[in-house]
């Protein structure tokens, strides 16, 4: 018994410092912006001359939002002759009639749009953008993925920052078109508008590297050459490339005020899938760009910046350990025996959670008004998180030991108002097996809720009542994906 009491500690004590060692950091990075948030845009060097630029458009299987942005695209402010429309389609299904079908009527009207259609997925995303790359004529490349809606001022507004020859890549925010369609796309909303208002801004403001987000961006045609072009060796082949274009020495710029509207996923599968790529994609490029960024000359910050950005989603796991370790903690040693474990819980939450409550707090200053509800958000996007952390888990696991996957892109459903349903639509997936594992730990974590109780030890209420809810509530919705597909299922057999 006792070795196992050393074991367990050993591992809780690793987890707790590690979990703290992001909390300080997460206070830092609130530091940084705090110290930039106030210095304003950089300004644009005056444009000189308009360049050929050529939108990609990577698609696989988007009946319902693959118009939307070939239209938004088409409509660009820029003049058609210097313009190029690349629609990268992989699509198995009749999305690939459709918009072949509004290709061609575009080029019937004197827009420059290619269809390039590929056969096979190899690469995913990035063998597409890959293939079109190795076809498009501009000097500069914008990027949008299917879901998005870009505003007609879009290359107005980045173009003119590549006056500056060492820029190799400009990054926009975020827009939400379905922000409130629910309390899930809601609590994504504020999880993304963490990533751009706050860590974006504090990075680019404070000379450490950020990363191209996949789509809303553009890119010198040059940079991407220079550091190697799209690599599949990861899920998360813009983050790579951003990290290898940054240590060839190109610098990258950040335009908050400019921002794409895009759709965010509203279904929890959906998130999940999302979350999961995200996760594994971000430990595969940290294996992978680690070693050669610790070896590189740029500053120690910037190092330790890169290391704790690449290992962003490793906390995770360690999460959901002190989640499960709680009622062996207390069964092993007893409450007065865990003073010491009851000293670091105290140290960790004023280093996580309290941080992890402003860090969200601050960034929906600019959309609530209401403090109550910007600390109420907060506690229900952390409940949240936990809920998702063991897909997440798992994601990590896959990408530290590299183990391959297929890309699984996020289905969108074209939800633009509070009443569109993804219910019935093509493309919701039901098959997530870690729902049987969510309900597993709710009624573990119930059960752990009543020995602390029963031990006086209210000090860990609120932290396993918030791991509770949000196991729950993961579950419930992925419970009830399960059940809207299955009527969907019904129904189709019915009528057919």
């Amino acid at each position: 018994m006792e070795i196992v009491r050393i074991i367990l500690g050993i591992v809780y004590f690793l987890a707790t410092g590690i979990l703290i060692l992001n909390g300080i950091h997460r206070y830092l990075t609130l530091y940084r912006f705090m110290k930039v948030k106030d210095q304003g845009i950089p300004p644009a060097p005056p444009t000189l001359r308009q360049p050929i630029v050529t939108v990609q458009l990577p698609i696989y299987n988007e009946r319902y939002v693959a118009e939307r942005v070939i239209r938004a695209v088409s409509q660009l402010d820029y003049p058609r002759q210097l313009l190029q429309i690349q629609v990268l389609d992989d699509s198995t299904d009749d999305t690939k009639d459709r918009i072949f079908e509004l290709c061609q009527e575009l080029k019937a009207k004197g827009i420059n749009i290619q269809y390039l259609h590929r056969d096979n997925r190899v690469g995913f995303k990035a063998g597409a953008l890959q293939a079109g790359f190795m076809q498009a004529t501009g000097e500069f490349v914008a990027i949008f993925d299917a879901d998005f809606v870009p505003p007609a001022d879009f290359l107005q507004k980045t173009l003119p920052y590549f006056a500056n020859p060492k820029v190799g890549m400009v990054q926009t925010c975020w827009g939400h078109i379905n922000r409130e369609h629910s309390l899930l796309t809601k609590m994504l909303a504020i999880l993304l508008d963490s990533h751009f208002q706050v860590e974006h801004v504090a990075r680019n403001r404070n000379g450490y590297f950020f990363n191209f987000n996949g789509t809303a961006g553009i890119w010198r045609k040059e940079c991407i050459i220079d550091a190697g072009g799209w690599e599949h060796d990861t899920l998360t082949e813009d983050l790579d490339l951003s990290f290898r274009a940054q240590l060839k020495g190109w610098q990258f710029v950040y335009l908050p005020n400019v921002v794409c509207p895009a759709e965010l996923p509203p279904e929890i599968n959906a998130i999940k899938s999302q979350q999961f790529r995200w996760a594994k994609g971000s430990m595969q490029t940290a294996r992978k760009l680690l070693p050669r960024i610790w070896r590189s000359n740029i500053t120690l910050g910037q190092k330790m910046e890169a290391t704790f950005h690449l290992t962003s989603y490793l906390p995770t796991i360690w999460a959901l350990y002190c989640s499960i370790f709680v009622l062996p903690a207390m069964y092993l040693w007893g409450y007065k025996q865990t003073l010491p474990i009851i000293f670091v819980n105290l140290l960790l939450f004023a280093l996580t959670s309290v941080t992890f409550y402003i860090f969200f707090e601050v960034t929906q200053r600019g959309v609530e008004r209401s403090l109550f509800k910007r600390i109420l958000n907060s506690f229900l996007l952390m409940a949240i998180w936990m809920g998702l952390s063991i897909s997440n888990s798992r994601a990590i696991v896959e990408g530290i030991f590299n183990i391959q996957s297929e890309f699984k892109r996020t289905p969108k459903f074209r939800i633009e108002k509070k009443s569109d349903s993804w219910e019935g639509k093509k493309y919701v997936e039901a098959k997530d097996l870690t729902v049987l594992a969510e309900l597993v730990m709710v009624g573990y974590l119930i059960f752990t809720f009543s020995f602390v109780w029963k031990k006086h030890d209210y000090f860990l209420v609120p932290f396993v009542t918030a791991f509770i809810f949000g196991f729950g509530y993961v579950a419930l919705l992925s419970l009830r994906t399960r059940l809207k597909k299955a009527m969907a299922t019904i129904r189709a057999a019915a009528f057919s």
